[in-house]
Order: structure tokens, then C-alpha cells, then sequence
């Protein structure tokens, strides 16, 4: 909400896209005003440099526009405030911090367990730390209910249902599951337990290791990584998703409070040492490199194969050319109608009331009835193109194209689109000749080479 005014002035998909970079780089340059309430120039720009050139930050602000990219700027902020004693202005953050979404109560809990533990401010650590408790209970019990009735079916089952015993639990009955058996928690935690220190050396990276070894960085750190770590699911351990970019500022907090106790400790010496700069300038190139390897959300699919073996690789023109083949289909879709698409279509019809991600259809309306979407499209060129390499993709497919044979051949929806494997349907209409029999001759390539 705090950022509508500017969508409502400048309603085009690249303005989320501008938005989130702008607020990553803002981050960055508060983090740089934060680091210099304890160091010297020169180390709060190497400091700032790591942020930029973290995969936590890259990766995340590579992807769709989503709620986390505010977290960094707003903990910095939260920060900077306590450090220049500009409580007012401390509060109206740790509020804006728990407006992000439902579990950003996380991160400010983090904060306040810092502010007790180092006994700094042990009274407003406590206020942090109730405040953000009550609030994630309150949120995820009595508000998100009211919109929502699958709630302790759905948001707490699927990343914490191990530490349930039914088939639906609230987050108090979760949180004494964890506290109740404390084996299947540790248990989880290391699990894997490579993908966890695989985790832990991608985040402390940019920073040349110095978190692992700085206090603060666990005590804010902690818990979101904690939070992380004791879900389940493959997505809790990736650094290039958004969920990585709410460990950042309790990591590059505590190793400016690090670096800073070494100042005191060290005097007429400059800090970091020639030896440690070169390992520093290392560990940074070696995370932009993996960074670009790793190919965060196919961002650099044009320079880099998805996928070696099978070989993968999607060249930019080829990308532009089913580009323009799908915008004529997406100029079809009345910017006042509902639509369900699939993931990378989604952000390039985002300016209207009611959108989905195909093959979820029905939504509740401003008038609280249930209704189904008006259009559907679906790319499927894309997902018949990384098939060959990806499980995810295949399931998707598979899943899909039976879908898309039912609702045409129950005359619920008409195929009206269809180019370069992209599928446009509308609700309640007659299917085009044309684009039916386009979709019939790729079905059947794709029934051809599933056979194989």
C-alpha cells in the first residue's frame, strides 16, 4: 500500500520492476550511512560493495516484484534509527517492517532478541519482541481467517506440517510442536545437512566469512534462518529465491558491529589488512560468479545453458521471436478482465483486479462471491522447452495440457489463441478453428515425444 500512489501514477509492469531495484539500491546506501556510525569510509564502502554482489540480494531482486524487497531498506533504516536514537522513527519502521506480509514479524524479533542479549536496549528489545509475537499470532489466527479458511490447512501445513500431529494446525500449535519435540526440530534443521552449510557459506560469502564468527549476525540472523532451515520444501535452501534476502541486514549488521570492535581493539592500524582486502576481493568475485552460474530465475538464459546435460539453451533471439508471437495474444485480454496465466506471463498482465497463476481459476470477488477467471493463458512453449531437463517443468506440462483438454471440450472455455505453443482461452465462447487446430498439432508433438 505504501507504494500505490506510485503504481497509480506510472501502471505499467516495469514500474514494479523499477520500484524493487530502487529499493535494493536504497538499501545498499543506508547500509552505507549505517556502517559509518562505526567505520571508516573505506570499509563501509567494501561493506556496501558485498551487499550489491551478494546472490541474497542479486538473486531475489532478479526475480517478479514481491513484498521481501522492502525488508533490507526498512531493517537498515530500523537500525540507523536505534543508533541515532530517533525513537519516533524507530517505531514507525518496526511497524512498516511487520506490514510487509504475515511472518515479516521474523526479522523484527530477530532485532529485538539482539537488543536483549547484548543489553543495549533490553526494554525495547522486549517491546520488539512482544509486539512481533503477538502480531504473527494475531495475523495468522484471527485476521488471515477472515479472508482465507484454509489458512491452517494450507500456509502453516505446507512448510511446517511435520511438527503437526492432525491435518491442519495453527502457529501457536506449531510453534509448541517444535518446542514439544525438540529432536525432530534439530533434526530439520540439518537437513540436508550439506544444503544447509551450502546455504550458510553462499550467505556469509560477500562478507568474507566475518558473520559466522560475529555475535550480532546470529542473534538477528538467527531466526529467520531458523525459520528457513525447520520448513520443509526444496525452495527454503535456495539463495537466489526472495525468502534468502530477509537473512541479509542481521548479517551485514553484526559484521559491521565486528568489524567495528576491531577498530577499537586496533589502533593506528588500518583495517582490513592487505592480505584480508585480496581474500575479501576474492570471496566478492567468487559471488558474482556464482551468481551468474547459478543463473538466478533464468535471468541470464541467454548467455548461460539451463541445463548442460541434456543440453539447454534458449538464445535471445529465439526468446524475442516467441516474444512477439505472444503479444498479439496478451493485446486480446481486456485490461479490465480476470485472468489466470502461467508464471511468466503473469507480471506483463499484472495492472488488473483479478489475476492467477493457471491452474488455480476460481477467486472471490470484490462482492464476495466465487467466481472463475474470464481468460486463461498459458505458455507452453517455455515449459515444453525445459522438459527435457527440469522434473518441475514435466510435471507442469503433463499437468496442464489435460487441463486445458477439459475445459475446451466441456465447452466451459473456447481456445480463441493460439501461437507458438502460447494458449489463449476464453470463458464461455466458441473455440477458433484456426487456433484448435494449432493447439491439436502441438498436442500431439507433445503426445509424440512423451511416448519417446
Amino acid at each position: 500500500m505504501l507504494w500505490l500512489p506510485i503504481y497509480a501514477l506510472f501502471p505499467y509492469p516495469i514500474t514494479l520492476t523499477v520500484l524493487q531495484v530502487t529499493l535494493v539500491t536504497g538499501a545498499g546506501l543506508v547500509l552505507y550511512i549505517l556502517a559509518r556510525h562505526y567505520l571508516q569510509p573505506p570499509l563501509s564502502a567494501i561493506i556496501t560493495i558485498s551487499f550489491y554482489c551478494a546472490n541474497a540480494v542479486i538473486g531475489p531482486t532478479l526475480a517478479n516484484f514481491h513484498d521481501i524487497c522492502q525488508i533490507p531498506i526498512f531493517v537498515f533504516s530500523l537500525l540507523l534509527a536505534m543508533e541515532k536514537r530517533r525513537w519516533s522513527l524507530f517505531w514507525i519502521l518496526a511497524i512498516l517492517i511487520l506490514a510487509v506480509r504475515e511472518d515479516a514479524g521474523v526479522v523484527l524479533f530477530g532485532v529485538g532478541f539482539y537488543l536483549i542479549l547484548s543489553k543495549r536496549y533490553p526494554k525495547i528489545g522486549l517491546a520488539i519482541c512482544t509486539l512481533s509475537f503477538v502480531y504473527m499470532v494475531a495475523l495468522t489466527n484471527l485476521i488471515m481467517p477472515i479472508f482465507s479458511e484454509d489458512i491452517s490447512q494450507r500456509f502453516m501445513m505446507e512448510r511446517f506440517g511435520q511438527y503437526a500431529e492432525g491435518e491442519e494446525a495453527s502457529t501457536l500449535e506449531i510453534i509448541w510442536g517444535m518446542i514439544s519435540n525438540p529432536w525432530r526440530l534439530i533434526g530439520e534443521i540439518f537437513t540436508p545437512f550439506f544444503g544447509t552449510i551450502k546455504y550458510l557459506l553462499g550467505q556469509w560469502l560477500p562478507l568474507a566469512f566475518v558473520p559466522a564468527v560475529a555475535p550480532a549476525s546470529w542473534m538477528i540472523a538467527g531466526f529467520p534462518l531458523l525459520k528457513l532451515f525447520s520448513a520443509q520444501g526444496l525452495s527454503v535452501l535456495s539463495i537466489t529465491i526472495r525468502y534468502a534476502m530477509t537473512v541479509v541486514p542481521g548479517l551485514f549488521y553484526g559484521a559491521i558491529l565486528w568489524w567495528g570492535k576491531r577498530e577499537s581493539e586496533v589502533e593506528n592500524s588500518p583495517l582490513p589488512s592487505l592480505k584480508f582486502q585480496r581474500f575479501w576481493v576474492i570471496c566478492l568475485c567468487l559471488s558474482l560468479f556464482f551468481t551468474f552460474t547459478s543463473n538466478p530465475n533464468r535471468t541470464f538464459y541467454f548467455l548461460v545453458p539451463d541445463s548442460v546435460q541434456p543440453w539447454v539453451y534458449v538464445p535471445a533471439h529465439q526468446q524475442w521471436q516467441h516474444v512477439s508471437q505472444m503479444r498479439p495474444l496478451l493485446g486480446k485480454i481486456p485490461d479490465d478482465a480476470s485472468v489466470a496465466a502461467t508464471t511468466y506471463i503473469i507480471p506483463h498482465l499484472s495492472g488488473r483486479r483479478a489475476i492467477l497463476r493457471f491452474p488455480r481459476m476460481q477467486f472471490r470477488n470484490d462482492a464476495r462471491e466465487v467466481e472463475k477467471v474470464e481468460y486463461i493463458i498459458v505458455d507452453l512453449w517455455r515449459l515444453n522447452r525445459y522438459r527435457v531437463a527440469f522434473k518441475s517443468d514435466r510435471q507442469r506440462l503433463e499437468k496442464i495440457v489435460p487441463r486445458i483438454e477439459d475445459l475446451y471440450n466441456s465447452g466451459e472455455y473456447g481456445i480463441t489463441g493460439f501461437a507458438d505453443g502460447v494458449v489463449l482461452m476464453e470463458k464461455g465462447v466458441v473455440s477458433n478453428p484456426d487456433a484448435l487446430d494449432g493447439w491439436e498439432k502441438f498436442r500431439r508433438e507433445i503426445a509424440q515425444f512423451s511416448d519417446k
